[in-house]
């Protein structure tokens, strides 16, 4: 279905959900959730306001709740599982594989994470809950099917019926020794195209397997370079352990373009988009208040120049010229690095190499753009020498901006910040200050000597 269509059919559904609240009819509501996927429901959940949402949650029946949780996270997430009683949360978790179950009574309060503990009794449950949420071991499905080498392709169909079900998106089988260390995998298509008596170790693919401390950045570009459906993830001792599917991948890609866009503005993709006013209002002024900050700094450095100002009234006009080209310009190379940071196409091996041509590209565009706005500037107020200082400006905040673009991300992920969160406002503030100055301090030493 086109993207179109699909946000037209999300919306009725948004639609139509709320006029069932509004209107009392809660067995309509009910039967329309009925025919969705739970990622469908909770994507629904999340776009309601507050009041409508928990409605809507208390008459979901117990067994739908667990997918719908899992589609979810962060503090729409935990908002549902305070408003559900312990018993619904048991059997919402039981509809789950244990890795999903781990994740989510993560979540719960104490009383019900041990509850569903005991009831379930599975030492699966308990390693997939020993496992961190950032790397393989926390992404993995518990579900794999190691064969041996040495046996034939008929031993494994045998083995394979005796399963009576196989594992969602199991493509493949993975290779092992006697001792369950990890040697290789083979597809299901070449284990059914095969001859009955061919052994495994013949057709086997020797793929590396993913460690299971892997960040899951890393895994996502793996599964990319790679072209896989799967991977084996194994311990410390080489043994299979688990397995990633690219479904699991998927879901890495769009928390992480979630994460880059919603770091930029300082937000992050764990907030509710309906969470209270002075909730939100909170979390945005931590840095509201340092844009302020820099924003005073940059008043402070035109304050410097304030005899120039008065002296020549245009400079106050032209002033944002020279510190939005170089906002933008910068900009533009900030987002190339954190880019190239997050798919390890720049380290430290490259990025002098990166260095010098993002500053030979700021060079090209402040001599072009320079003599534009100099030969503008020159013209509307009959002064060519003010052009010609507001074109040199350009040339230094233009360069400026690139080393900065540069060398701000790379100091950020080496001091372990996170370059999307606070990249932007260290970029405004050297641009704006290094585009202020050099244009007045041009101005002071030429115009006014």
């Amino acid at each position: 279905m086109p993207a179109t269509r699909l946000q037209d059919h999300s919306d009725l559904y948004l639609q139509q959900i709320i006029n069932d609240l509004d209107n009392g009819a809660l067995y309509d509501a009910r039967s329309h959730l009925h025919s969705l996927y739970p990622a469908e429901i909770a994507l629904l959940l999340r776009s309601l306001p507050i009041d409508y949402r928990y409605q809507l949650w208390g008459i979901m029946a117990p067994e739908a709740m667990g997918g719908t949780l899992a589609a979810l996270h962060g503090e729409v997430r935990i908002g549902l599982i305070e408003h559900t009683s312990v018993k619904d949360l048991m059997a919402a978790a039981s509809q789950l594989a244990p890795r999903e179950m781990a994740d989510l009574v993560a979540d719960f309060s104490a009383e019900a994470r041990e509850k569903v503990l005991k009831k379930e009794s599975s030492s699966r449950l308990e390693a997939a809950l020993s496992y961190g949420g950032h790397n393989a071991g926390g992404l993995m499905s518990m579900d794999a099917l190691p064969i041996r080498g040495d046996v034939t392709v008929e031993e494994t169909l045998v083995y394979l019926r005796e399963q009576k079900k196989m594992p969602a998106n199991m493509d493949s089988l993975f290779v092992v020794d006697r001792n369950n260390h990890y040697l290789g995998m083979v597809a299901v298509s070449t284990i059914l195209t095969s001859d009955s008596v061919t052994k495994i170790g013949k057709l086997m693919d020797s793929a590396e397997a993913i460690s299971l401390n892997m960040p899951v950045a890393e895994v996502a570009t793996i599964f990319e370079q790679r072209n896989i459906l799967s991977a084996a993830v194994v311990d410390e001792q080489g043994e299979v352990i688990g397995r990633v599917t690219i479904d699991d991948v998927l879901n890495i890609i769009r928390e992480e373009a979630d994460h880059a866009v919603l770091r930029s503005a300082g937000l992050d993709e764990e907030h509710d988009l309906f969470s209270p006013v002075f909730v939100s209002a909170k979390r945005r002024a931590v840095w509201l208040g340092v844009n302020l900050f820099t924003a005073f700094l940059a008043s402070w450095v035109i304050g410097l120049f304030e005899a120039t100002i008065d002296q020549i009234v245009a400079l106050a006009v032209l002033m944002p010229i020279v510190a939005s080209m170089g906002g933008i310009a910068g900009s533009q190379t900030l987002v190339l690095v954190i880019r190239g940071l997050a798919l390890h196409q720049i380290s430290s091996s490259n990025a002098m190499s990166f260095l010098f041509k993002e500053l030979a590209v700021g060079a090209v565009n402040g001599v072009v753009w320079s003599i534009v706005v100099a030969v503008i500037a020159g013209a509307w107020f009959s002064n060519a020498p003010l052009g010609m200082m507001l074109g040199g400006a350009m040339i230094i905040n233009l360069s400026c901006a690139a080393l900065a673009g540069v060398l701000i991300p790379l100091f950020l992920q080496k001091k372990g910040i996170d370059p999307a969160l606070a990249g932007g406002v260290l970029l405004t503030t050297v641009t704006d200050v290094i585009g202020f100055m050099s244009f007045l301090g041009l101005s002071t030493i030429f115009l006014l000597a």
